[in-house]
């Protein structure tokens, strides 16, 4: 985890820029499923505590990178955004973990979950899951596809922490993310 590189969002009249982080994300993870072993992380240096900003940092290997990076997996984002070199990472003593949130935002579709998993009538989840249930989350998240649930679009919630602990451990899901394994953050 000692290399990296950066892609920017451009200004662009058309598209915004979640617009474009939505698309580049859905991209990465792609890429990802095509040949992480779970040992590429990425991170959002110029997150706020409502947008994921408009750069893309990936972390890993400075092999397993330029491996990524030879795939055509940003095809289409060309025009939109600026990429940097894969680059050794600065020495700092800071880190920062980037995982998914989930977050339970809907009451209709756990009720529909519950019938499906403990065979309840819909009256039945109604008083088992109020809407006082939901949740509703003020983190940053991007919109994907993914092939596993059928390319249907889902809000995919991220919470970047900054931490003085580090993990050497690369263990990273196909979005890139963890609960437990830390990125270099500059």
């Amino acid at each position: 985890m000692d290399y990296y590189l950066d892609i920017t969002i451009l200004e662009d009249p058309e598209f915004t820029k979640p617009i474009l982080m939505n698309a580049l994300f859905s991209k990465l993870h792609r890429a990802l499923v095509e040949v992480s072993q779970n040992d590429i992380g990425v991170s959002f240096p110029n997150a706020t505590k409502k947008s994921l900003g408009d750069k893309l940092r990936l972390h890993g290997l400075q092999g397993r990178l330029e491996e990524l990076e030879a795939l055509p997996w940003r095809r289409g984002l060309g025009d939109f955004t600026s990429v940097t070199k894969v680059t050794q990472i600065p020495s700092t003593n800071e880190f920062c973990l980037v995982k998914r949130v989930h977050v339970k935002s809907n009451a209709d579709q756990l009720r529909r979950r519950a019938m499906k998993r403990h065979d309840l009538t819909y009256e039945e989840a109604v008083k088992r899951i109020p809407k006082e249930a939901e949740k509703q989350s003020e983190l940053p998240f991007v919109r994907i596809k993914s092939k596993s649930t059928g390319d249907q679009q889902f809000p995919l919630f991220i919470k970047q922490t900054i931490t003085a602990s580090k993990d050497e451990a690369a263990n990273f899901s196909k979005y890139g993310l963890s609960a437990i394994s830390t990125l270099p953050w500059f």
